[in-house]
């Protein structure tokens, strides 16, 4: 039995269509390659359809300009029973060169379903590394820190 698949990247060139007025790739278009790649990422590693519960922290550093080749990649680094929490990193280089540079980072969480929609249990990611270990802590950090905005936001519910 092969192990589930903990990450992925996605590789393309910036598009035309995807530009937005000041002459730059518009945000909506890296948020739904960021939304492909936490897809991906958790269908490898569930081997279910999943959906997309929570995107947030999302930082654009750098743009991204047509003709770029663009990277989005997406790793597992926290698991519940039916969520699987991924880090997404985004960056883009002129193909000519290939110096990649950190376009736009974040968090999604992704949830593991069944036919009729209903929440399904996932394999457990276990970290190894040091740095999976500091990550796996942060996402667990996150958690606790969504739930207080959560709590807060009630407000305009």
């Amino acid at each position: 039995m092969s192990s589930p698949q903990r990450d992925i990247t996605l590789r393309f060139l910036a598009e035309p269509q995807d530009v937005n007025f000041g002459g730059k790739v518009h945000g909506g278009a890296v948020m739904k390659w960021i939304d492909l790649a936490a897809y991906a990422c958790s269908a490898g590693w569930s081997s279910r359809y999943c959906v997309t519960v929570y995107a947030g922290g999302i930082r654009f550093v750098s743009p991204i300009h047509v003709g770029n080749l663009v990277e989005v990649s997406a790793k597992i680094i926290y698991t519940g029973k039916s969520s699987m929490h991924i880090a997404i990193e985004v960056n883009a280089c002129d193909p000519k060169s290939l110096n990649r540079r950190l376009t736009t980072h974040c968090i999604v969480i992704m949830v593991a379903v069944d036919e009729s929609g209903q929440p399904v249990q996932v394999p457990t990611w276990i970290p190894k590394t040091d740095e999976d270990k500091e990550q796996h802590a942060t996402a667990i950090k996150l958690m606790e820190m969504r739930k207080k905005i959560g709590e807060e936001m009630q407000i305009f519910v």
